[in-house]
C-alpha cells in the first residue's frame, strides 16, 4: 500500500490529468512536441507482449465507458495509450508490423543508413542501399497513413517510383562528379563522397511528399475549429501543410547524413581506429544511431501537427460552414 502511494506521487508529479488520444505533452511548445516525439519513437515499446497490448487496450476501453478499476492512476492511463498508439494503427485498428512502426524506424532504420554512409562506394553499392531506403520509407509511409480517406494505390506507386528515380539519379550523378574531380587529392574526394547521400535522399523525401499529396491542393484538407471538429476544407492550409512537410522531409535527413561523417572523419584519424580498424564499422553504427534517434524528433517538432490558418484565407466551403458570411 506505501508502496502504491509512492507511485501515485511520481505520478501526479510526471504525468498530467489523462487526456484520451491527446499527447502528454504541450504541443504549442518545440520542446513539448520534441519530448511527445522521443515518446513516439521509444524503441522500448517494440517488445510489448501480445497480453500486456491486450490488458492496455482493455484498461482504455475501461476508461471510456467510465469503469476504472481501483488502483488505477493517470500513468497507467498514459502508458497503455502509448503502447496501442505505438503498435496499433488509429484508422484500421490493426496491428502495424514491427519494422514499420514509428517506434521501430530507428532500430531498424540504422543499418540502412549505415550502409548509405560506407565509403568509397561503388555504383551497384549506390543503387542498392539508395532503393533499400527508400522502399523502406515506403513501407513506413504506407503502415502509417491516413486511412480515413482512403488513397488509391497508383499514387502510392508514384511517389516510391519517384522517390527512388530521384535518389539514385542524384547520388550516382554527384558520385560520378565527385570520382571525376581530379583538382582534389584522394583524401577530399573521399570526404565529399561521403556528403552525397544527404541531398539525394534529401531530395527525394521531397520528391515523395509532393507526389503522394499533390492533389490536396486541389482538393484541400480538413480545418478543424478549436474542439476538433470539421468545419470544412481548405486550400490554403493543404498548401501550408504540404510546405511545411516538405521542409520537415528535407531537413530530417541533415543531421543523420551529415554528423556521422564528420564525427568518422575525426575519429578515424585516432590511434585507436589506426590501430584497430575493425572497430570502424561499429563505432559508425553507433555514432549514426544516436544521430538518427536525436534528429529523427528534432525534425517533426519544428513544425506543429496542427498548424493555423487564419480564416480570412479559408476556402469558401470552409466558411459556409462556420457561418463567416
Amino acid at each position: 500500500m506505501a508502496n502504491y502511494s509512492v507511485n501515485q506521487k511520481e505520478s501526479i508529479s510526471s504525468y498530467p490529468c489523462f487526456q484520451l488520444g491527446k499527447s502528454r505533452f504541450d504541443q504549442g511548445t518545440f520542446i513539448g512536441r520534441f519530448r511527445h516525439f522521443l515518446d513516439v519513437i521509444d524503441p522500448s515499446t517494440l517488445f510489448t507482449t501480445k497480453q500486456q497490448l491486450r490488458n492496455a487496450i482493455l484498461l482504455l476501453e475501461e476508461y471510456k465507458d467510465g469503469q476504472l478499476p481501483s488502483g488505477v492512476d493517470d500513468q497507467h492511463l498514459w502508458e497503455a495509450q502509448k503502447i496501442k498508439q505505438a503498435i496499433i494503427h488509429p484508422d484500421t485498428g490493426e496491428k502495424v508490423l514491427m519494422p514499420f512502426r514509428m517506434s521501430g524506424f530507428v532500430p531498424f532504420g540504422s543499418p540502412i543508413v549505415v550502409g548509405l554512409l560506407l565509403p568509397n562506394p561503388t555504383f551497384g553499392a549506390t543503387i542498392f542501399w539508395q532503393w533499400l531506403n527508400q522502399s523502406h520509407n515506403a513501407c513506413v509511409n504506407y503502415s502509417n497513413r491516413n486511412a480515413t480517406k482512403p488513397t488509391p494505390p497508383s499514387r502510392f506507386i508514384l511517389g516510391y517510383v519517384g522517390a527512388v528515380t530521384s535518389a539514385v539519379s542524384i547520388a550516382l550523378g554527384l558520385s560520378a562528379l565527385v570520382k571525376r574531380a581530379n583538382r582534389l587529392s584522394p583524401a577530399t574526394r573521399l570526404l565529399i563522397q561521403r556528403f552525397v547521400p544527404f541531398p539525394a535522399v534529401s531530395a527525394a523525401s521531397t520528391c515523395n511528399v509532393v507526389l503522394m499529396r499533390n492533389s490536396e491542393l486541389h482538393e484541400g484538407i480538413d480545418v478543424v475549429d478549436q474542439h476538433g471538429t470539421v468545419v470544412g476544407t481548405s486550400k490554403a492550409a493543404a498548401k501550408k501543410a504540404l510546405q511545411e512537410t516538405a521542409a520537415t522531409r528535407a531537413f530530417l535527413p541533415a543531421p543523420i547524413l551529415l554528423i556521422p561523417p564528420f564525427v568518422m572523419n575525426i575519429l578515424e584519424k585516432t590511434r585507436f581506429l589506426r590501430s584497430n580498424p575493425r572497430w570502424n564499422l561499429p563505432i559508425h553504427a553507433a555514432v549514426v544511431t544516436a544521430s538518427f534517434g536525436i534528429a529523427l524528433p528534432l525534425a517533426i517538432s519544428i513544425f506543429p501537427q496542427m498548424s493555423q490558418v487564419l480564416l480570412l484565407y479559408i476556402s469558401f466551403h470552409a466558411c459556409s460552414l462556420t457561418g463567416c458570411i
